[in-house]
């Protein structure tokens, strides 16, 4: 774990500011945001995404924590960031709003962080401390997903 603490720090940092901006900026157009389902859904569970991002990093800095442990942690959290997805897919799929196009892709894209943090999780529970990489995968998938899918909320509200 001390080979990951310089990642963990930079990560907790970046997706701490990261989701702290994106709430400020969502909140500039909060009463249009909160108009759509699809987008609140959204913007919820890309705020979910980086902070799942940012428990995995912060739990990653904790001394003592066994890889087990981790591993058991990150599943936890990736189960609740995993229920923001999935509600936030089946609003992006039941939005039948002609603009909405490609509703399938923007459904799935959201579970790609998610993803790597599962394998991630169950690696480490395994005993294969490969899963730190799956992890790190994560983080950086999640930090990439909130941008986009922040950018998409805040620039589709205003359509």
């Amino acid at each position: 774990m001390e080979a990951w603490k310089d990642f963990n720090v930079a990560m907790a940092g970046a997706t701490a500011a990261l989701a702290g901006l994106v709430i400020v900026a969502a909140s500039v157009n909060i009463s249009d945001i909160i108009k759509a389902p699809a987008l609140t859904a959204r913007l919820g569970a890309g705020v979910g995404i980086l902070v799942l991002a940012l428990v995995v990093s912060a739990l990653g800095l904790m001394p003592g924590l066994t890889l087990t442990t981790l591993g058991l942690a990150v599943l936890a959290a990736t189960i609740v960031a995993g229920a923001l997805q999935t509600v936030a897919s089946r609003r992006i799929l039941q939005d039948h709003d002609p603009q909405n196009e490609g509703r399938a892709t923007k459904a799935g894209l959201g579970f790609l962080p998610l993803l790597a943090s599962l394998a991630g999780g169950v690696l480490l529970v395994a005993g294969n401390d490969g899963g730190l990489v799956w992890l790190a995968a994560g983080a950086i998938l999640a930090i990439i997903g909130g941008l986009l899918v922040s950018w998409v909320v805040l620039v589709e509200v205003l359509r």
